[in-house]
C-alpha cells in the first residue's frame, strides 16, 4: 500500500521534463529582462550625466544648433546642441518612409491579390534576400552609385540627406513590404468574397475592402520601417556627409544621431563632457526606439481583427 502511495506521489518523467522546460523558459525570460533593464540603466546613467554632472541645460541640448562638445560658447556654455542631428534623423526617416510606403503597398498587393504564385515563388525570396544584405553593402552601393548620381543630377557634393534617403528607402523597403504582405494575408477571405458577391470589381475590392481592412497592419509596417531607418548607422554614415550643421537643403552634407555616435564614441575619453554628450545622444536614440515600439504595439493592438 505504501509503495503504491509513494509511486502516485512521485513525479513522472513527463512531469519532470515539463518542469525542466518551464524552468529553462523562465531563466531565458529573466535573462532577457535583466539585459534590457541593464542596457536602459547603463545608457541612462551615462546619458543623464551631461545634465546632472556637467550641468548642461536640457533645452540647450535639444534645441541648440551648434555641436562641438570640446568648445564653449562666448557665454561659457559647452556647444552641445543636438538639434542638427535630431533634424537630420527625422527628415531622412520621414522621407525614406514616404518614398518606400507606396512601393511596398504596390508590391504587396501584386504578390497577394494579383499574382500570388509569382509572388510566392519569385518575389518573396528576392525580398528575403534584400532583408539579409548587410548594411555596409548598402553603404558601398550608396557611395558608388547614389552619391555620384545625386551630384550629377541635383548638384552639390552628392553627400547629404537626399543620398541618405535613397539608401534608407532601399533598406527599409523589404521590411515594410514583408509586413504589409502579412497584413494583407490576414484579411479574412470572406471579406473579399462578400465584396465580389455584391458586384464590386477586383480593384474596388482591393482598394475599398482589403486595403482598408489592413490599414492598421500597414501602419505598423511603416512605423516599424521608420524605426529601422531611425536607428540605421553605418550605411547612412557613408553617404550623408557627417557635418553637424543644420540642414538647409537636401543636397548639403548633414548628419544623424547614429552617424555622430559611430564617429565620435571611440574618440572620446570616458567620463568627459564630450563622451557624456554622446551618451546623451544614445539615450535620446534609445527613447525614440522605445517610442516607435510602443506606437507599433498600439497600432497593432487597435487593428486586431476580432
Amino acid at each position: 500500500m505504501e509503495d503504491i502511495q509513494s509511486k502516485l506521489l512521485k513525479k513522472s518523467k513527463k512531469a519532470k521534463l515539463e518542469q525542466f522546460g518551464k524552468t529553462i523558459s523562465f531563466i531565458a525570460i529573466l535573462f532577457i529582462v535583466v539585459v534590457v533593464v541593464a542596457i536602459f540603466y547603463f545608457v541612462a546613467s551615462k546619458g543623464l550625466a551631461t545634465f546632472f554632472k556637467d550641468k548642461v541645460n536640457l533645452f540647450d541640448f535639444l534645441f541648440g544648433k551648434e555641436w562641438n562638445p570640446g568648445s564653449v560658447s562666448d557665454s561659457g556654455k559647452p556647444l552641445v546642441g543636438a538639434l542638427p542631428m535630431i533634424t537630420g534623423s527625422f527628415i531622412v526617416t520621414l522621407l525614406s518612409a514616404i518614398i518606400a510606403t507606396p512601393f511596398a503597398i504596390g508590391a504587396a498587393v501584386f504578390m497577394t491579390e494579383i499574382s500570388p504564385k509569382l509572388g510566392t515563388k519569385v518575389l518573396q525570396p528576392v525580398i528575403e534576400l534584400l532583408v539579409g544584405i548587410p548594411s555596409v553593402v548598402y553603404g558601398f552601393i550608396g557611395l558608388s552609385v547614389v552619391v555620384p548620381t545625386v551630384r550629377n543630377v541635383f548638384g552639390g557634393s552628392g553627400f547629404g540627406i537626399l543620398a541618405g534617403t535613397f539608401v534608407l528607402f532601399v533598406m527599409i523597403l523589404p521590411t515594410v513590404t514583408s509586413m504589409t504582405i502579412d497584413a494583407l494575408k490576414a484579411v479574412p477571405r470572406h471579406y473579399r468574397e462578400a465584396s465580389l458577391a455584391l458586384g464590386a470589381t477586383r480593384w474596388q475590392t482591393i482598394y475599398k475592402v482589403v486595403l482598408r481592412a489592413a490599414v492598421p497592419g500597414i501602419l505598423t509596417a511603416v512605423v516599424f520601417g521608420m524605426a529601422r531607418a531611425f536607428g540605421e548607422a553605418l550605411a547612412i554614415q557613408m553617404v550623408i556627409g557627417n557635418a553637424s550643421l543644420m540642414p538647409h537643403n537636401l543636397i548639403t552634407p548633414a548628419s544623424t544621431l547614429t552617424s555622430v555616435l559611430t564617429m565620435g564614441i571611440g574618440n572620446t575619453v570616458m567620463g568627459t563632457l564630450e563622451n557624456n554628450a554622446l551618451w546623451s545622444l544614445a539615450l535620446l536614440l534609445l527613447l525614440m526606439s522605445l517610442f516607435f515600439n510602443i506606437v507599433t504595439r498600439l497600432i497593432g493592438k487597435k487593428g486586431e481583427l476580432k
